[in-house]
């Protein structure tokens, strides 16, 4: 990270200077405070949550940060945020951890999200099979003229570990899930490019023509060209927006989840509340993502 002194300023990349003004604006003396760590597929719909709720509750102070799923869920259970965001469920393994620390996670879907698998705009590969995705994302298949493009070496991006689209995109389609392919002991190839944070992958697209990354649908530009994908090689291919995910024709859509430390309460409750009316809903589909239905 690039940090650069100027006037007596400390400068931060543009990301993290948002996520210190959540907690500044409608901070007021004495007020309540909401802490939300996790998913960064999350981050900027909750970022969006988070400035309209302090405008009508000034005496509300809430900070979001998006390390990742992992991180947020750790946070969960050692009791460090009130609210982890999070584009995975949580595993039987960390219910257990949290258990063990007295915590007891507790489940609710703010909104919907589609992976959208983008390449650069030059690549003429206009669909994709989960199947001819997994073989790239395991380094099976590593140039482009194996699926109909170019003669050039696929960049294949992923997000980092930490990542709870990670594990999704992992379990969902490098390992097949659902498929008579299904494959279980399938992971990332060695090949396979980790960044820390979508936004990154998506600018890699946008610069390398034989590059292809999965952001979530909030994360697409019109820089990018995002594919249609076929669950099977004989079904239709079927490109990833708002009406596809909630009719469950588009086979890479996944939950987006808030967990927290037993059924929300307090300004907790009030918040949430908010993110799940009809007007909270409204700003899902503004911010890119798919609203509840």
């Amino acid at each position: 990270m690039n940090i650069k002194l100027k006037q007596g300023w400390l400068i931060l990349p543009i990301f993290g200077l948002f996520v210190i003004a959540l907690t500044i604006i409608g901070c007021g003396g004495g007020g309540s405070s909401i802490k939300i760590i996790g998913s960064n597929t999350v981050t900027p719909l909750t970022s969006v949550w988070a400035e309209d709720f302090m405008q009508t509750h000034p005496e509300v102070n809430i900070a979001v940060s998006g390390p990742g799923s992992g991180v947020g869920i750790a946070s969960l259970i050692n009791g460090t945020t009130d609210i982890c965001q999070a584009s995975r469920k949580i595993k039987s393994t960390e219910i257990d951890q949290a258990q063990a620390n007295g915590v007891k996670p507790y489940e609710i879907q703010v909104a919907t999200d589609a992976l959208s698998v983008a390449v650069h705009p030059s690549n003429p590969v206009s669909e994709l099979t989960i199947a001819q995705l997994s073989a790239i994302y395991t380094n099976q298949i590593s140039n482009w003229n194996e699926v109909g493009g170019n003669d050039a070496t696929i960049v294949a991006i992923s997000r980092d570990t930490n990542s709870g689209t990670h594990v999704f995109f992992k379990e969902h389609v490098v390992q097949m899930q659902g498929l008579a392919t299904e494959d279980k002991s399938l992971e990332y190839g060695p090949e396979v490019l980790l960044l820390p944070s979508t936004s990154e992958g998506v600018d890699e697209v946008t610069r390398n023509p034989n590059a292809i990354f999965y952001p979530g649908l909030g994360y697409v530009t019109d820089d990018v060209k995002v594919l249609a994908i076929k669950q099977k090689a004989e079904d239709p291919a079927v490109l990833p927006s708002v009406e596809t995910a909630l009719d469950g024709t588009y086979p890479v859509a996944r939950p987006l989840l808030y967990y927290t430390d037993g059924e929300p309460e307090d300004v907790i409750k009030t918040f949430i509340d908010y993110c799940l009316s009809e007007e909270g809903q409204e700003k899902v589909t503004e911010a890119g993502y798919v609203p509840l239905q």
